[in-house]
């Protein structure tokens, strides 16, 4: 099922990019595993928690962990061969952010959920594992910073929940959203486009 397939990429892309980050900060080999794993399943364990889904799939089941571990593991051993390491976290994150948008938006409307609840729950989704991760490694969440992050999650979900909607195929959704929202968060990265903060603000010598 197209569903499966895109979760278990969505898993290696956010686990990749969770990895990378612990190579970053110098964790050790079973840190850097640490912060991968809650990294690629976090966000299904949050979905499946809000769906009432108990115990979550990924806590359950073996593959949805294991190919996180498996993940973390390669990141550990070949990071020196990746050149820009922090690049290739950001368009990993933002691969990994546009999956588990469409999908967690699918498996909640597959739920019963309405297509608000889709729009919500897999905005959120795909936001959690990076919120986990930023946590772990001790930095400001992407999701807190000027960054446009939160809104192309939900660009994607609301894709899928209109398709869904119009009586289009599921599958439709899915490839469209994936690609609605990591096109946007892409896009804003090269581009440098971020939201607006408060104006006038005190210097930060003056807070």
């Amino acid at each position: 099922m197209l569903v499966d397939v895109l979760g278990f990429v969505g898993i290696v892309a956010f686990a990749a990019s969770g990895a990378l980050i612990g190579v970053r900060k110098r964790l050790d080999l079973f840190g850097v595993c640490v912060v991968g794993i809650t990294t690629g399943i976090g966000g299904g364990i949050i979905r499946d928690v809000l769906l009432g889904i108990h115990p979550p799939t990924s806590l359950d089941q073996w593959p949805n962990l294991t190919v996180a571990l498996v993940t973390s593991l390669i990141v550990f051993l070949a990071h020196p061969v990746m050149n820009r390491i922090w690049r290739g976290v950001l368009l990993l994150d933002a691969f990994g952010m546009g999956l588990f948008a469409s999908t967690g938006a699918t498996i909640a409307l597959a739920s019963g959920g309405s297509s608000l609840s889709a729009c919500l729950i897999g905005a959120t989704t795909a936001v959690a594992g990076g919120v986990i991760r930023d946590m772990l490694v001790n930095e400001v969440p992407l999701l807190l910073r000027r960054d446009l992050y939160a809104v192309p999650a939900l660009l994607g979900s609301t894709v899928v929940a209109v398709v869904e909607g119009s009586g289009l195929p599921g599958d439709i959704g899915l490839v469209v959203g994936t690609v609605a929202a990591t096109g946007l968060r892409v896009l804003a990265l090269w581009r440098r486009w971020n939201l607006p903060i408060a104006r006038r603000l005190p210097a930060a010598d003056e807070l």
